[in-house]
């Protein structure tokens, strides 16, 4: 199993420094399509247009 690493527990310091963090941790959530896709099913929406 593959470990996360967790940013909810850290201390930024600033808004540039925040951004940086969360595109770095974003770009690993593209590619876990599998993980992607769990989110939109928990919301209920469909991908399908209407």
């Amino acid at each position: 199993m593959r470990t996360h690493s967790k940013i909810y527990n850290l201390a930024i310091h600033g808004v540039d420094a925040l951004a940086v963090l969360l595109k770095s941790h974003l770009k690993r959530l593209q590619y876990q399509p599998d993980l992607l896709n769990a989110f939109i099913a928990e919301t209920g929406l469909s991908l399908e247009p209407p």
